[in-house]
Order: C-alpha cells, then sequence, then structure tokens
C-alpha cells in the first residue's frame, strides 16, 4: 500500500496529528487508503501536546495490531488505517514517531552555531543577522543567541530555518529515501504565526524538492512527489504576559510576513506545493495561557485542529493525475479554505457544510457511542448476554480486565472524549454531543428513538442489534471481535435511530 508522510511540525502540528488519529480510529472513510507514517518534529520534547500525541498513536497502534487485517481492507470501520513508524519501516531509529533533532537539549541558539569559536567578521556578521531580543526560559530578555532552544524556537522562525535545516542530512530522511516509491505522498503540518511551525514548512519543501540534488536513493521520485500541506493562521488567543516572548499582537505581523513569502518560494511561480490549505479564526474567544514551553505547553483541543485533520483526509481522496509533479514543480497546484454554515459560536454537526458532515458524524458519533456503551452498560451484560458468548470469543469479567481493554482501549477512548470535551469547552465550539445526557440525546439535535412505538432508544436496543449482528461471523479474536462488532453496530444503529448517515 502507499504510505503518506506527514511532517507534524511544532505544537500546532502534535495537536492536528492528535484530531487525525481520533478521526482515523472512528473509521471516517478517505477515497484512496494509504499507511499513516507519522513524524513529530519539534525541538520541545517535554511539550505536553506532543507527549499527549505520542502516547495516543502507541494506544492507536497497539489496539490495530489485535485487529484482523482482512476485515480491515474495507476502508470501513474503527481502527482501520494502518500507523506506522520510521523505525518499523527502517528499524535503526531510537524514537518511534519524532524526528531526533540534533544538538538543541539544554543548547542556546549561539552555542548551537558556535558562536564562541567564530573568527570576529563572522561573530559581527551573526550578530547582525539575529540581533533582535527574546525571553529565555527564565523570562529575562536575551539576544536571539542566548535563546535557550529545548523549549522551541518562541516565535522565532529566523532560528528554526537555521536548526531545522539538519533535516536534509538525518537518519530520518535517509530511511523515508530508502523506502520512498512511487505513489507515495508527503503531507506537512505546521502553524504559521509561530516559531517552529514557520520556519520548518519551508525548510521541509526546500529539502524535498531538491532531493535530486543529492546522492539519496529515489531521489527524483521524491523530488516529483506529490505534496500537500496545511498552514495554519492564528485562531485563539494568548493571555499577555511580560516573561513570555509570544505576543498575539505578533500573530498577524508574523502571519502576513510568512503569506508573502510563501507567495514568492512555495505558491504562485514556485509551485512548490500540490495542495495547500488555509485554515484561521478570528473569533474573540478566552485567551489561552501565554506558555512558551517552561510549563509543558499542553492546549485545550480546538475546532480548528479538527478542521486541519480534514485537509489531509481530503488530500488522501486527490487522485494521483490530479497531483502531477515535473521537475519538482507542481502542475496544477491547488488552494483550498475550510468554511462553516454559518458563523456561529457553538458549531453542532448539523452546522458543518454538508459534504463535512457526510464525513465525520456517523464516526465520530460511533465511537461516542461506542465509549457510552463501554462506560455505562458492558459491565452489566458482558459474559450473560448473546453477542458476548457467540462465537466462541468470550467478552467476560475475565476480558474486561485484560491490558487490551483496561489500558490499550479504554485509554484511549478517553483521549477521544477529552477531545472532544475541550473542543466544546472553547468559545468558537465545536459541541456535536450532551456528554453526560442519555444515549437518547447523547447527539446534539438528534434524539434516538427505537421500535414501532418510536420510544427512545436506550441499552436494550443496542444490545439486541449486538445479538444480530453477531451471529455466524467469524472473527480472529475476542480483541477483533469487539472492535469489528461494535463498529458495525454502532454506526447502523445511528443510521436506523438517529438517522445520521
Amino acid at each position: 500500500m502507499s504510505k503518506l508522510y506527514i511532517f507534524a511540525i511544532g505544537g500546532t502540528g502534535s495537536r492536528v496529528l492528535k484530531s487525525l488519529t481520533m478521526l482515523l480510529a472512528s473509521g471516517v472513510k478517505t477515497r484512496n487508503a494509504f499507511d499513516i507514517v507519522p513524524i513529530i518534529i519539534d525541538p520541545h520534547a517535554a511539550n505536553e501536546d506532543l507527549k499527549r500525541t505520542k502516547k495516543i498513536l502507541s494506544g492507536y497502534q497497539n489496539i490495530r495490531k489485535k485487529l484482523d487485517a482482512n476485515n480491515l481492507k474495507e476502508n470501513k470501520g474503527f481502527f482501520h488505517h494502518k500507523i506506522t513508524t520510521l523505525d518499523e519501516l527502517d528499524g535503526n531509529l531510537s524514537d518511534s514517531f519524532s524526528f531526533g533533532l540534533q544538538d538543541v537539549t539544554q543548547c542556546k541558539f549561539g552555542e548551537y552555531l558556535d558562536y564562541d569559536t567564530m573568527g570576529d567578521s563572522n561573530k559581527d556578521l551573526a550578530e547582525l543577522l539575529f540581533s533582535g531580543k527574546s525571553i529565555n526560559s527564565l523570562g529575562n530578555e536575551v539576544s536571539l543567541l542566548d535563546v535557550d532552544m529545548d523549549i522551541g524556537f518562541v516565535g522565532n522562525p529566523n532560528i528554526g530555518s537555521v536548526v531545522l535545516n539538519q533535516f536534509k542530512d538525518s537518519e530520518e530522511f535517509k530511511v523515508i529515501a530508502s523506502q520512498f516509491n512511487e505513489g507515495d505522498r508527503f503531507f506537512i503540518i505546521s502553524s504559521i504565526f509561530g516559531g517552529t511551525g514557520a520556519a520548518g514548512f519551508p525548510t521541509i519543501i526546500k529539502n524535498l524538492r531538491n532531493a535530486i540534488k543529492t546522492n539519496l536513493p529515489n531521489k527524483q521520485i521524491i523530488a516529483d512527489s506529490s505534496i500537500g500541506a496545511i498552514s495554519v493562521m492564528p485562531y485563539f488567543n494568548i493571555m499577555p504576559s511580560d516573561d513570555s516572548p509570544i505576543k498575539r499582537a505578533d500573530f498577524i505581523a508574523k502571519t502576513k510576513s510568512a503569506l508573502s513569502y510563501y507567495k514568492d518560494n512555495l505558491t504562485g511561480q514556485a509551485a512548490a506545493i500540490n495542495r495547500l490549505y488555509y485554515v484561521m479564526d478570528d473569533f474573540s474567544g478566552t485567551p489561552f495561557e501565554n506558555d512558551a514551553g517552561n510549563n509543558g505547553q499542553k492546549n485545550n483541543a480546538h475546532f480548528i485542529e479538527l478542521v486541519s485533520a480534514l485537509s489531509i483526509i481530503d488530500f488522501m481522496g486527490a487522485n494521483n493525475d490530479e497531483l502531477s509533479t515535473v521537475n519538482g514543480k507542481a502542475q496544477d497546484p491547488v488552494c483550498k479554505e475550510f468554511s462553516t454554515r454559518s458563523d456561529i459560536g457553538k458549531i453542532t454537526f448539523s452546522d458543518l457544510n454538508h459534504i463535512t458532515e457526510e464525513l465525520i458524524s456517523n464516526p465520530l458519533a460511533s465511537m461516542m457511542l461506542f465509549k457510552k456503551y463501554l462506560d455505562e452498560n458492558i459491565d452489566e451484560v458482558a459474559g450473560d448476554i448473546a453477542w458476548s458468548k457467540n462465537n466462541e470469543l468470550l467478552v467476560d469479567s475475565n476480558f474486561l480486565q485484560s491490558t487490551f481493554y483496561r489500558t490499550h482501549l479504554k485509554d484511549f477512548l478517553n483521549h477521544f472524549k477529552e477531545m472532544i470535551e475541550e473542543m466544546s469547552a472553547t468559545e468558537r465550539s465545536f459541541s456535536p454531543f450532551n456528554i453526560g445526557s442519555d444515549i437518547a440525546t447523547l447527539i446534539s439535535g438528534k434524539e434516538g428513538k427505537a421500535g414501532w412505538l418510536k420510544r427512545n432508544i436506550k441499552f436494550d436496543s443496542i444490545d439486541a442489534k449486538l445479538n444480530s449482528n453477531s451471529r455466524d461471523k467469524t472473527y480472529s479474536s475476542v480483541e477483533d471481535k469487539l472492535i469489528a462488532l461494535f463498529s458495525e453496530t454502532m454506526s447502523e444503529v445511528l443510521e436506523e435511530n438517529y438517522k445520521i448517515n
């Protein structure tokens, strides 16, 4: 199967990748199937968003390993997409999901440049090129040469572009080149208004399109590959802080500057990108904490991150003839934006445009209904009800104590619910569910009905459907049975009882 290599740059990259993982887990369909290979690029190794995303990716893999590969080829159902790692492709890399940035831990930018060993003329040049000021990890104003890089590039893309250029000589790039085939693609996630993402995006593009100038294997295929990217413009506010170099007032200025650079070097006549997606939100909501990285940088999930993840789904669906590249230049570059049906503060499924609503409403609702059933009903019926005993694969109290169920599946679904709750708590909220309600009113704007009397749906109606669907089915394991059976049944329950197709 063809592979989609996704470079998730900076904190925004990790958060968008988290949203994408949840979309894939819920069973969102794509017109073309790819094995997903995520590569997180972030010098801030202690970033809580990065660590949370890596945990979610690992959980996804642990769940999918127990599922029947034959059932997963149908491009539908929970966890049907394969997520793999560079290490699994090659076996010689130490980190499963992250690009190993060298010489940034406990290192100031000047130390990275070997400033102290430079001659006087080179020192003068370095001071001229990096003459700005920033705030260090102690909250003190320092020159850019004294910026601590282990918390990222703190809004300084000029620093990031220098450090991230090590990508071209990295072991990760060598592995990608050795494994890259015709039909494989690249996608880049970055923000445009910070430091790491704004620097990493053009740097990665440059190195991919210039691969032909290297000695790497498959260099022509890489240079002429299909490349998509999402450029995330400002979408949240932050609290003012004298101890942080990050200022809300700088966001728009940096965005305008970056867009001008992209027009001259990545889009327009340059045409380095086949599909470039733009997204932003000027909705004035409650500002996030201004954390430059010292406190771990853990932001609540945001609707814009889910939208950004949908750009990857769209890119996966494009046919190869729509993404032609010749001698490193995209032949028919396309730019896309996203919008909702109306400019409102609380978005539900019905407020999305009809294409997006049809794409995500059933999968996300299926996953939420699955989560609710496991939380509120499975302990009472496991081992006794027909579906839990059919196929001689017992979903009983012993299984509910297994590592797969308690650690992998339950933890993953907890992260899913956490993401939904966080998106619903922002002031441009995505609130498709009534968390804490009964199952009949779980989905905002939809009431579940069952039976010819159209009574409110309850768990016994779902159990009856599970019993019916589990008869005469073949599963490879009890884990495969649980995921495949509930994926099929939850989707049908939503179609029949909530009218969500």
